[in-house]
């Protein structure tokens, strides 16, 4: 099917499996990326017609290609492919611009029914997430992380994830003073003291790779003795 594909994913045995899964279905991976920074260039050299887009990948993550690609050529479907099932993150997504969430665990003729739907320019979410996120609408137990806007849910989710503030301005290509407001912003929304607080909170709510809070204390000297301990 002559039908122009770009595939994002930063594990070269995911793309691999994708590239068979497609032609199976007629459809050929025209281009391929392993960094969103990978797949931004790519979009905007080659003006692929949908994008298959995996959502944790260093750097530019995968929330911020959607809201680019989005905001630059809305005929450009982009369905993402991960393996978060988290309701929020899919959410997140559709409101980004996604045409449609599929998570990795569902069955294989999941990714090819999702580009065969958004290229009608209909929406389409895998069975596991469209009733995660139907329970989640439902739920007394609300997600503090909701009362976060799009932007701060990006700079949120690369703060749990290790990301500096000068590294999160890069990224989102905005300046050091809106990255530091935007972290204390969601360090108020979220009732947060410091970073550490916030990893806990994404770890319980299941919005980061990590399990563990990061040890922030100060590194040692290369000889093995606290700063403060030398004279």
């Amino acid at each position: 099917m002559n039908t122009s594909i770009l595939l994002v994913d930063d594990h070269e045995i995911v793309r691999r499996g994708c590239r068979e899964l497609l032609a199976h279905g007629d459809y050929h991976v025209t281009h391929e990326a392993a960094s969103g920074e990978e797949a931004w260039r790519l979009f905007l050299s080659e003006s692929p017609r949908v994008i298959v887009l995996d959502l944790s990948m260093d750097n530019m993550g995968g929330l911020e290609i959607v809201r680019r690609v989005h905001a630059h050529d809305t005929r450009t479907a982009v369905l993402v492919f991960t393996m978060h099932d988290d309701p929020t993150y899919a959410t997140r997504a559709l409101k980004a611009g996604a045409m449609g969430y599929i998570t990795k665990t569902s069955p294989p003729e999941s990714l090819l029914e999702g580009i065969e739907k958004v290229l009608k320019g209909s929406i389409y979410l895998s069975q596991d997430i469209a009733q995660a996120i139907a329970l989640s609408e439902l739920s007394i137990h609300d997600n503090p992380v909701k009362a976060l806007s799009a932007r701060e849910f990006e700079v949120f989710q690369l703060l749990v994830d290790g990301h500096s503030n000068p590294q999160i301005a890069q990224t989102l290509s905005l300046s050091h003073k809106s990255v530091s407001n935007y972290v204390l912003r969601i360090k108020h929304k979220l009732a947060a003291d410091s970073i550490a607080d916030l990893v806990r909170l994404a770890i319980n709510q299941g919005l980061t790779k990590h399990n563990v809070v990061p040890d922030r204390r100060p590194s040692r000297s290369r000889s093995g003795r606290h700063p403060s301990s030398m004279a």
